[in-house]
């Protein structure tokens, strides 16, 4: 491993580049990066950064989010297979169509969607932004995509919208049920339980607390007791070290997100050779209507 962190800071201060790694990552690569965090984090840092190269250890739309709010850097997918089924699960097009038969709706995205998909949008959200960005919106009638978890759980918190949703959804917290969270229970008595809300509604019913990936790492801080954990198996193993015998993964065997774990390190050194990687560009007009949601995001999220 020192010959890969060798090269690794040889490379970053010839590009004056950085590691930009989601914490869904494993974690020989999140000890490999300067910037680790959710999605939006990373977008946000990253394009805050001083560096003009940014090596992205996530999936497609998260390389894209930094290239929109950073056009000028260089942006790199180390890994270009890694996609994200729930960003591409609607049709552009279709929401194009929706907007033009619906004129009073605002068309809210989830940051995980395409450029393509942010284009079509009023804003987007993060999912710790969502009910304050939705409750805050004029419109009453709102399209969410592309997640029908997080559309039902914000319209839970938000009642008096008319939440829309498609049948978008995250394939891993799809998967888990209300049965995988009780056997779970069972097995660890007086445990808290801490889902994301890309869960089905059967399962956050059972949660002591919802919330996005860095709310629930938050949320593990603030608790001494064991949790349980519902979301994606990187969050457990980036603290497993931080909070010995206290975190119970559920369900690990579904909750483990293939395209997060394409990088590895000697994906990184490929990348850094050169043989391996893909640099993101976008169409300039897509990327600016793309962009443009973003920042609303920003102004209200904040």
């Amino acid at each position: 491993m020192q010959l890969v962190i060798d090269r690794i800071k040889e490379y970053k201060q010839q590009h004056n580049a950085i590691i930009a790694a989601h914490t869904y990552q494993p974690p020989e690569i999140q000890e490999l990066a300067d910037i680790v965090g959710d999605s939006f984090a990373l977008a946000e840092q990253a394009a805050a950064s001083g560096a003009d190269t940014v090596i992205v250890c996530g999936v497609r739309f998260m390389a894209e989010g930094i290239k929109l709010l950073a056009p000028e850097k260089t942006v790199i997918l180390a890994a270009p297979a890694a996609g994200c089924p729930m960003a591409c699960r609607i049709d552009p097009e279709r929401v194009a169509r929706f907007r033009t038969e619906n004129p009073d709706a605002a068309v809210v995205a989830y940051i995980n969607t395409t450029a393509e998909l942010k284009a079509e949008a009023d804003v987007c959200v993060t999912s710790s932004s969502a009910v304050k960005i939705v409750s805050a919106l004029p419109q009453r009638r709102i399209l969410f995509i592309p997640d029908q978890h997080l559309g039902e759980y914000i319209w839970r918190q938000v009642p008096a919208k008319e939440i829309i949703t498609w049948e978008g959804y995250c394939p891993v917290h799809h998967a888990v049920t209300a049965a995988d969270l009780l056997a779970a229970k069972t097995a660890h008595p007086g445990a808290l339980v801490a889902a994301h809300p890309e869960c089905a509604a059967e399962v956050l019913a059972l949660a002591d607390f919802v919330g996005s990936t860095s709310g629930i790492i938050d949320y593990i801080g603030q608790r001494k007791e064991e949790i349980i954990v519902v979301t994606e198996r990187g969050v457990v193993d980036l603290l497993n070290t931080r909070y010995p015998g206290r975190l119970h993964q559920l369900v690990p065997e579904k909750l483990t997100c293939p395209d997060m774990k394409l990088v590895t390190a000697d994906t990184l050194l490929a990348v850094i050779g050169g043989a391996e990687g893909e640099i993101i560009e976008l169409d300039p007009e897509l990327a600016g209507r793309a962009r443009a949601s973003l920042i609303k995001m920003i102004a209200l999220g904040t």
